[in-house]
């Protein structure tokens, strides 16, 4: 048992050490405009909203090339959280009457709902992946495998970005009908946000779902579930999602 344990020490001590090269690169590489892949970035946002499972298909593609599963490229993160602000400020524009509230509501927005929430998620699936799905090694011979936590990360940016699509872009051109009184309004919203949060988990069961050293990724379907068993909650008691994340930032103007 002794030496059992000694080499997983030391296999997870390897582990983080070269994941913090790669992470700190990573940030000096957010300030490099030039060295982003912009174009390729695109087309991966493209494909998440049509068909994502070619882009975890060059996902391992990248693993043979590059001997990581993470991307080494901040462009997909900085592009996301551009557009973020972009799609915030027109709510502003539509919405508020202040340059110093929008200002709040951009910056909230951005650190919130995207890069604290997506910390914590990809935090919690990156704990519950290493620690449970794990498949057990054969034998001792098998290098262990384990998800990068920038991975992980990686993963929620990209179950994100169709979630941004419809619970930001579309729901802002909606949003005059979505946040009115009546059971329509209340109807649509849910439906709305019941496409999206879905599409969300299923997009992360994907992510981890390739990765061939897990097993019951399916762990990550089960959200869809509740979702679908409170929508009908929701409307039926006349919950407005719209409305309700509108009141957080504009309650003044509905």
């Amino acid at each position: 048992m002794l030496p059992t344990v000694s080499k997983g020490r030391s296999s997870s001590s390897a582990s983080t050490s070269r994941s913090n090269p790669m992470f700190i690169q990573y940030l000096r590489r957010i300030i490099k405009w030039q060295q982003m892949d912009v174009e390729y970035t695109f087309w991966q946002m493209f494909h998440l909203c049509t068909s994502p499972k070619v882009v975890y298909q060059h996902t391992k593609y990248h693993k043979q090339t590059k001997n990581q599963w993470a991307r080494d490229d901040p462009a997909f993160v900085v592009i996301c959280s551009l557009l973020l602000a972009v799609a915030t400020m027109a709510y502003c524009a539509a919405y508020d009457h202040s340059a110093g509230h929008a200002f709040f509501v951009v910056i909230s927005v951005l650190i919130f709902h995207f890069l604290l929430t997506g910390t914590l998620l990809a935090t919690f699936c990156w704990f519950i992946t290493n620690s449970y799905l794990r498949e057990e090694a054969p034998n001792s011979h098998v290098v262990e495998q384990r998800v990068e936590w920038l991975y992980a990360f990686d993963v929620h940016c990209n179950s994100f970005f169709p979630m941004f699509v419809m619970a930001y872009v579309i729901h802002y051109f909606l949003s005059p009908l979505l946040v009115a009184h009546g059971f329509i309004p209340v109807l649509l919203s849910n439906l709305l946000f019941m496409v999206a949060t879905s599409y969300y988990h299923y997009l992360n069961f994907l992510g981890y779902d390739v990765l061939p050293f897990l097993e019951r990724t399916t762990f990550f379907l089960y959200p869809i579930g509740l979702v679908i068993v409170l929508t009908p909650i929701f409307i039926l008691s006349g919950f407005n999602p719209s409305r309700y994340f509108m009141n957080m930032y504009f309650s003044h103007r509905l």
